[in-house]
């Protein structure tokens, strides 16, 4: 191996060195230019181009679109002092739709100032904004044509006029979007909100209440609204809450009568007055500690009791007399006997303090209804349903009302009130629905396994027959075939009884000459 490497180098530096100086600069310049093109081939085809993904983010957002990108493994850089983030160029449509439908980004508008980047020079802003707004409308078209079900996408956007005033309002801009949908194709409440996010965080102040989508078929998509306490939507809950509870209470008497009476016996209708208040309230209530005799807990209790009795001048001094002396006041005279007695009694009660904090629920009944339809066993004769029975369902009735009702509206409810919210109807139905029973209808599987059964069968009975067929062609043939006559051989003579006589003689008398003699003397002396 070395003598061959040393063979080889030995060739190369004698064919070198016969070169000129002219041909070893052109090997030389040529070997370098073959390096940088190779080099530059594959530096500009493994070079990832990254293109701006959304612009103008706020610092959390940036980070959060960042990690976002980092936890699917998407390689990102962040430009623009943090309010930009750029992706690879291949896979900015599709993150743009990904991150639309996670709500993301909450701030922030798709970039597409990349589109202005090859305008030529002397272009007015009029034309630039022109070709910027064709290229926002195609590129938002080619993003929603990537979701699934679109076939094709025409968006039209108006955008606002720039004012000379700073003080004036910017104004907002609105879209139409029109939608080539696959038939039969229908849309989850999902995927129209993240459309709407799509399309509202593609172009800057666009309101989600400004974009119109529809679709060929003139169908509009409507984006459903997600606030609490909007009107439409509170009432649209409040109506599903009435129905479920209707709902809920026919159901149960229906199928209560229906197993007394019979399920195609009983019609039962419930209407239900519901009470959607929501009250919140506090209350700061003092409660005796003992109810009984309305007395709180004694914390400290002062008495003070004063007595007199004697004889001795009256009370407060001698009138009419002394230094305050009144003119023309009556004196007093002589002494007085009396008792004088005070008493004074403080008590320090401690008593309950309770604090409340009550928030009431809703969807309480104020009133309900029941209408029941029964059909007499006879329906021609509607005494033929004992009354006996029409009082029981009353009383069922009855006892589904009272209970249903919330406490707070029906205390003061009687027997009266109760039987005037129940209704029991005996009549005949003569709108009840008959049903036919369905056909037994054989299913296509059916079909189709008899069908290729048939047709085994029928290839089996062919192979069959044309084995048989076979078989007795063979046979036959070999019936048919000629029988080959042996046809006696002219030189040979017919074996009549006299040659069959001959030729035992003269075996006999080859075999056995004593007895061919015998025999020939026995036949001369017959003779």
């Amino acid at each position: 191996m070395s003598n061959k490497l040393k063979e080889w180098t030995n060739r190369f530096t004698l064919f070198w060195k016969e070169r000129t100086k002219k041909q070893k600069w052109m090997a030389v310049s040529g070997l370098i230019l073959f390096i940088a093109a190779v080099g530059a081939v594959v530096f500009f085809t493994t070079r990832t181009e990254f293109v701006p993904l959304y612009s103008n983010l706020t610092p959390q957002e940036a980070g959060q679109i960042k990690a976002t990108l980092d936890q699917r493994g998407v390689k990102s850089q962040v430009t623009n002092n943090g309010t930009t983030i750029e992706v690879p160029k291949e896979q900015a449509d599709s993150l743009k739709v990904e991150l639309a439908a996670e709500g993301i980004p909450n701030s922030g508008v798709i970039d597409y100032s990349f589109f202005g980047k090859n305008a030529s020079f002397g272009m007015t802003d009029n034309e630039f904004n022109m070709v910027k707004l064709k290229a926002m409308q195609n590129e938002l078209a080619n993003l929603i044509k990537s979701i699934d079900g679109v076939e094709d996408a025409k968006v039209m956007i108006n955008l606002p006029q720039p004012s000379v005033f700073v003080s004036d309002d910017k104004g907002e801009a609105s879209a139409s979007i029109v939608l080539k949908t696959k038939p039969g194709y229908r849309f989850s409440d999902q995927q129209i909100k993240a459309l709407y996010h799509l399309v509202a965080k593609s172009v800057p102040n666009l309101p989600t209440d400004n974009i119109v989508i529809m679709n060929q078929f003139f169908e509009y998509f409507d984006l459903k609204n997600d606030e609490k306490f909007s009107t439409g939507t509170t009432f649209a809950a409040q109506q599903e809450i009435k129905k479920q509870i209707e709902r809920d209470i026919q159901r149960q008497v229906q199928q209560m009568l229906g197993t007394m009476m019979g399920q195609d016996k009983v019609v039962v209708s419930v209407t239900a007055d519901v009470d959607f208040t929501q009250e919140k309230r506090e209350e700061d209530l003092v409660a005796p500690v003992d109810e009984k005799n309305n007395e709180g807990i004694a914390v400290s209790v002062q008495r003070i009791k004063e007595t007199y009795s004697g004889n001795g001048a009256r009370p407060g001094g001698t009138a009419g007399t002394g230094q305050n002396e009144v003119p023309s006041y009556q004196a007093g005279t002589g002494e007085t006997n009396g008792d004088y007695e005070r008493t004074e009694e403080t008590i320090n009660n401690e008593v309950n303090k309770i604090k409340k904090h009550i928030v009431e629920s809703p969807y309480k009944i104020r009133d309900l209804g029941i209408q029941v339809m029964v059909e007499p066993p006879d329906p021609k004769n509607p005494n033929s349903l004992p009354l006996q029975t029409i009082n029981d369902i009353q009383k069922i009735l009855g006892t589904v009302v009272r209970t249903s009702i919330d406490k707070g509206y029906g205390q003061t409810l009687t027997d009266q009130d109760i039987n005037n919210r129940v209704v029991v109807s005996v009549q005949k139905f003569n709108g009840k629905p008959t049903f036919t029973e369905p056909k037994q209808t054989i299913p296509m599987w059916v079909y189709i396994a008899g069908g290729a059964a048939l047709v085994l069968l029928i290839v089996l009975a062919v192979l069959l027959w044309r084995q048989r067929r076979e078989e007795e062609e063979e046979e036959e043939e070999m019936f048919e075939q000629p029988v080959v006559q042996q046809i006696p051989d002219i030189h040979e003579e017919h074996e009549t009884e006299a040659t069959m006589r001959r030729k035992q003689l003269e075996r006999l008398a080859k075999e056995k000459p004593d007895e061919f003699a015998k025999l020939l003397r026995a036949w001369l002396s017959e003779e």
